[in-house]
């Protein structure tokens, strides 16, 4: 049985990828807990379940998906399912979480984690999906927000409206992602403060942090275009945009994801520790004025 909503804050958290394997085991670096990327462990066996297992021993784990395809009109993958609840019974992570996204149709992966369309429709055809999974896992998941490049015309509420909606009627929580809602807001031109206000506090559990590159319009429209990498340092403007976030949603488990360009788990955690100062100096501020 997954744990509920009333799973205490894990902390301030990192990613965990191979190269940072032996570091984790060795000495006990300032992490409070590793997500793992739960396709890496869908395996019977080898050397990523023997050091999972090990590194299981020592720290709190959860587990994080891409291939969910929650927002798909293709029949949920049963077989991805009862890998993902295998090894959940393997590792009991604290949570398990995937993206607000489709990643194909009609049986063609598009290997991209596409938006949806924010309408009354895909919402109550998501909320239906999102129950049958958590039945299935046993208790409710996390859906992250993504990064997006696109809107659709068919839209009829904002995103942060979507899933606010959402939470409630599919009864799940947030993986909220301050990199992403930056990256679109920039990209569409919406006030990211607008969208952490409309998120229910309650609902969020989790967070990320990331960094992103800037690249030239295809289009040659005016202004850049973010996208979501990953293979950077968490910017400035995500740092002060994750500042609001733990005023709004505070004691909520924070993480960092690097997935290209990886440095040394040193240079994560440092990161890590401006993460864990800025939610600590928040928090005070928050009761010296109460």
């Amino acid at each position: 049985m997954l744990p509920s909503s009333t799973t205490p804050s894990l902390g301030f958290g990192l990613g965990l990828r191979p190269e940072h394997y032996d570091d984790a085991l060795q000495g006990r670096p300032a992490v409070d807990w590793f997500e793992i990327l739960s396709e890496n462990y869908l395996i019977p066996g080898g050397r990523p379940l023997h050091y999972l297992d090990r590194i299981r021993a020592r720290y709190p784990l959860v587990m994080h998906g891409v291939s969910l395809s929650i927002g798909s009109t293709d029949p949920l993958d049963l077989p991805y399912l009862r890998d993902l609840k295998a090894l959940a019974q393997r590792i009991e992570p604290a949570w398990i979480s995937d993206h607000l996204c489709w990643t194909g149709v009609g049986g063609t992966n598009l290997h991209d984690l596409m938006p949806l369309p924010h309408t009354e429709e895909a919402l109550r055809h998501v909320a239906r999906r999102v129950q049958q999974v958590q039945d299935f896992l046993g208790g409710r998941i996390l859906l992250e927000n993504v990064s997006s490049y696109v809107t659709y015309a068919q839209s009829t509420m904002q995103e942060w409206e979507f899933l606010a909606a959402l939470v409630v009627e599919a009864d799940c929580e947030l993986l909220l992602d301050v990199n992403n809602i930056y990256v679109s807001s920039v990209n569409h031109g919406f006030d990211p403060h607008a969208f952490l206000a409309g998120i229910p506090v309650d609902r969020v559990r989790q967070m990320h942090l990331a960094g992103h590159q800037h690249q030239r319009r295809a289009d040659g429209s005016a202004g850049e275009l973010l996208i979501d990498t990953h293979d950077q340092p968490v910017p400035e403007p995500v740092w002060d945009l994750y500042r609001a976030a733990v005023r709004r949603f505070p004691g909520v488990s924070t993480m960092i994801e690097r997935d290209g360009n990886i440095p040394p788990l040193a240079e994560l955690v440092a990161e890590l520790e401006r993460a864990r100062a800025i939610a600590g100096g928040d928090l005070l501020v928050g009761q010296a004025s109460a």
